[in-house]
């Protein structure tokens, strides 16, 4: 991974998020409610069929951080599957989820990652890159890892939901800001639709198409009433940002790591 940019947080504070994602995800078990809850069950079909229908070439595909189960069936790609993250726990629940038809590797994503240059026609990463401090870097070992052409879809909280963006116009800060918020602590890296396209430019990568999973409305009490229509009409306002992206054939410039002013 790249060096931090001038202005990245510290040595001290990166390493207490980083403590604290491996204290929430070391076992999976937190990661392992995601995938029968109804937000994030839409949001991984999305994410796992934007990958199948826009494979291209003969090398497998990559899910990075995939917990205990991977978001896309082996069995619906034509090409072989490895799905990787840093909790061993997860990768063999996700192994014995795949049964035995996905190739588990241990890694931790803000390190280099362990493949060779062009390794994967397609790499799928859900909910991982709000988790890293230089979300530029992330992407740019995924460009180096895709093939000319590969696929990227990965997918983000969303800062910009239709209820935060209100929030935001009388004074209050969401929970993805909120320096008193523990949430903060694990979802460093809040986007936009226009910033996650932005990012991805940055690191060489054409936007291809922009989903989402739900757009909702949090009523007093804690009930959700949520639209998968508005949701296709607007996915900029939904609450999980899923994002297809293409590896342009020129690699990325070393200029600008981080995300530069205005992001």
């Amino acid at each position: 991974m790249a060096e931090p940019p001038t202005g990245a947080p510290s040595g001290s504070a990166q390493a207490h998020g980083r403590r604290a994602n491996r204290r929430s995800y070391h076992d999976g078990v937190q990661v392992n409610g995601y995938v029968d809850d109804p937000y994030h069950r839409v949001r991984r079909a999305v994410a796992a069929r934007l990958m199948v229908d826009g494979i291209r070439g003969g090398e497998p595909v990559l899910e990075l951080g995939c917990g205990p189960c991977s978001t896309v069936d082996p069995a619906e790609l034509p090409v072989p599957l490895v799905v990787a993250d840093m909790a061993e726990a997860a990768l063999g629940a996700a192994r014995r989820a795949a049964a035995g038809r996905a190739l588990p590797v241990c890694l931790d994503a803000t390190c280099a990652l362990p493949f060779r240059t062009g390794s994967f026609s397609g790499l799928l990463t859900g909910e991982l890159i709000e988790h890293v401090y230089d979300p530029v870097a992330l992407l740019r070992e995924c460009h180096r890892v895709l093939a000319p052409g590969g696929l990227l879809v990965l997918t983000t909280p969303n800062l910009a939901t239709v209820q935060d963006r209100l929030a935001f116009l009388v004074g209050r800060a969401p929970r993805q800001v909120d320096p008193l918020h523990p949430y903060l602590w694990l979802h460093i890296r809040p986007f936009t639709a226009s910033l996650l396209r932005r990012v991805l430019r940055r690191a060489g990568f054409a936007p291809l198409a922009l989903r989402s999973n739900h757009v909702g409305w949090r009523l007093p009490g804690g009930r959700w009433v949520t639209s998968r229509l508005l949701a296709r009409l607007a996915p900029g306002l939904g609450g999980s940002l899923i994002c297809a992206a293409r590896r342009l054939d020129e690699p990325p410039s070393p200029q600008g790591a981080g995300l530069g002013s205005g992001a």
